[in-house]
């Protein structure tokens, strides 16, 4: 073998080593860098930008009379975004502020009628039990008169007797001579006396006990009265149980008229967040339905990233581990985020048709479960970022510390 030869075969042999110790060096290099940027790391392009959108549709049926937005206009919480023809709405609340007023007015008319009949059912009382209370009063009085009558009787009945004996004791000695006709005379005139007036006391008896029948007659009649006047206070019950169904009904057409004019307020649309407006499909003098949706309100300061991990790469991911986001519009910027929430069950378990795995066909397919991942500042102007755009989303999974499910409610700012 000539020298040649053997210098070309030296050269291979050294060209080798080199090549053999350039792999290990990389090698090396690509474990090196791996152990310190990739082993506690994992990435899914299959992640896109998110937000909590607001679906805009109107509350009552109606027709479009002013659209005051357009597709990616911005508008702020409040902003009147569409007004509906108020016109139906007015015409009702006039009709039923017509009804309102008219119960006022036979409400206010009860009110007096109920005074009225209250004082006039009083005062019939009030008299007829001044009347009964005479009445009782006086046949009281002539029952006393009749005993004092009565008792004068007696008295006078004594002395019509007495007056009577010496009357014929006078008489039998005047016709033996032994008696003057002066003193048959005298008691003569003693016994007609008394005889005259135990008659007249009889009369004033008889007088006595017709005034005790009669007055008993007009108590039972004011007691009837008294009875009668007492039903008509039944009046003031009915005249109360009217005005209350009247204030009833005024209730119900207060609350009718506060439902149309409600109604009447949702013909003004407003934009219940800030946010842009997208998916407009409507135009003036459109008839829209409740529920119809009209638009929506997309809150770009709000939007969040779902990241959807395969089941195998979610082991390590923890809450609040630091993620770092690449978006495909934007090649040379990196946003910065964090882990808030994983989600409680894989994509394809709340999807339309879930998967049936109890199926003989059974096919084991990797799945995926998204993650909820929260920018950790507002996004620059020079790089906003839209719902939808594709995502590279890597997730540093060294601090292992936190939580795998959210343990309270989050509070949204």
């Amino acid at each position: 073998m000539n020298e040649k030869t053997k210098t070309k075969k030296a050269n291979g042999k050294k060209r080798w080593k080199w090549i053999i110790i350039l792999i290990l060096v990389g090698i090396l290099l690509a474990a090196g860098y791996w152990w310190r940027y990739m082993r506690n790391k994992v990435s899914t392009d299959d992640a896109y930008v998110r937000a909590d959108s607001a679906a805009i549709s109107s509350r009552i049926p109606g027709k479009i009379v002013e659209i005051r937005v357009e597709n990616d206009d911005r508008v702020k919480e409040g902003d009147t975004l569409v007004k509906l023809d108020p016109t139906d709405y007015d015409v009702r609340v006039e009709e039923i502020n017509a009804s309102l007023k008219q119960i006022e007015a036979q409400l206010s008319l009860a009110e007096v009628n109920l005074q009225l009949t209250d004082r006039r059912t009083k005062e019939q009382v009030d008299a007829a039990t001044a009347q009964m209370k005479e009445s009782q009063q006086t046949r009281k009085e002539s029952g006393h008169r009749v005993q004092e009558l009565e008792k004068m009787r007696n008295g006078l009945l004594a002395e019509l007797e007495n007056a009577k004996k010496n009357f014929e004791r006078s008489e039998r000695l005047f016709r033996t001579g032994t008696g003057s006709e002066s003193d048959l005379d005298t008691k003569r005139t003693l016994y007609e006396k008394a005889e005259a007036a135990l008659k007249a006391t009889d009369q004033s008896i008889a007088g006595a006990g017709a005034s005790v029948a009669a007055g008993g007659e007009k108590v039972d009649r004011q007691i009837a009265n008294l009875n009668a006047a007492k039903a008509a206070r039944l009046e003031v019950d009915m005249a109360r149980y009217k005005i209350a169904a009247l204030k009833a009904q005024r209730s119900q057409i207060e609350a009718k008229l506060k439902q149309v004019e409600l109604n009447r307020s949702y013909c003004t649309i407003k934009a219940p967040i800030s946010g842009y407006i997208a998916q407009k499909g409507i135009q003036v003098g459109d008839w829209v339905q409740p529920g119809q949706p009209l638009f929506a309100i997309v809150p770009l300061q709000q939007i969040y990233v779902e990241a959807n991990f395969k089941e195998t790469q979610l082991g390590d991911i923890r809450l609040g581990q630091p993620a770092t986001i690449e978006a495909d519009v934007y090649p040379d910027y990196t946003y910065h985020g964090k882990v808030v929430g994983i989600r409680a069950g894989t994509g394809a378990a709340f999807s339309l048709l879930p998967p049936e795995n109890a199926t003989g066909n059974w096919i084991k397919i990797v799945q995926r479960v998204p993650v909820r991942i929260e920018l950790e500042k507002p996004l620059p102007p020079k790089y906003p970022l839209r719902v939808g755009l594709s995502l590279n989303v890597t997730v540093n999974t060294s601090d292992k510390s936190g939580k795998r499910l959210v343990s309270e409610i989050r509070q949204k700012q």
